[in-house]
């Protein structure tokens, strides 16, 4: 039986890919494992290489058009399934999930939702700080598809600037539609 460890990143972004991560420790964790969202650029990055040496890893994308589709609860669902699965996740291994609300597969039996896990457990931090890294590069990486809507600086959240560049350059085919603030930008 393993402790797995499991978060996301991307849920509320207004485009890009929800990933869902699940990570369970095959060696020592790195010491300074938190919540992704607290640690620098650099500081997430140097991790991140850490972590793909100290975990076995398993990733559940969504994209935004499955979001579109589905709406987020079952998004949600789909990237934790997915996750678990790329994780080759038994059933009766300890899961601790970032949040407070159970987005497992019922026949998961051990399962532990806790606000803040990744602050308190270092390998749901893992996940996070994999997760956060692997999407943020990703957004910058498809970027480059999409010239001019700066997605590798804001990486698809609702800031001022991503505002600007939907209201200059209308809504890509990798937003989430059904986002309310992306529908007021689909002509």
């Amino acid at each position: 039986m393993s402790v797995v460890g499991v978060d996301e990143v991307g849920r509320g972004s207004w485009a890009g890919p929800l990933l869902v991560v699940a990570a369970t420790a095959k060696t020592d964790l790195p010491v300074g494992l938190r919540d992704s969202k607290l640690l620098g650029k650099n500081k997430r990055e140097e991790l991140f290489e850490i972590i793909k040496e100290a975990c076995l890893l398993g990733e559940g994308w969504v994209q935004p058009d499955e979001i579109d589709k589905y709406g987020l609860t079952k998004a949600m669902r789909m990237g934790v399934s997915r996750a678990l699965i790329a994780l080759g996740t038994a059933l009766d291994d300890e899961i601790i999930m970032d949040g407070i609300i159970n987005y497992c597969p019922e026949e998961f039996t051990k399962v532990r939702c806790e606000a803040k896990a990744d602050m308190l457990h270092p390998i749901v931090s893992a996940a996070s700080i994999y997760a956060k890294v692997l999407r943020d590069n990703y957004m910058a990486r498809i970027s480059r598809f999409y010239p001019g809507y700066d997605f590798e600086k804001h990486v698809g959240y609702g800031t001022q600037l991503h505002k600007q560049k939907l209201s200059e350059l209308g809504v890509s085919n990798i937003h989430r539609r059904s986002y309310k603030p992306v529908k007021t930008f689909i002509v």
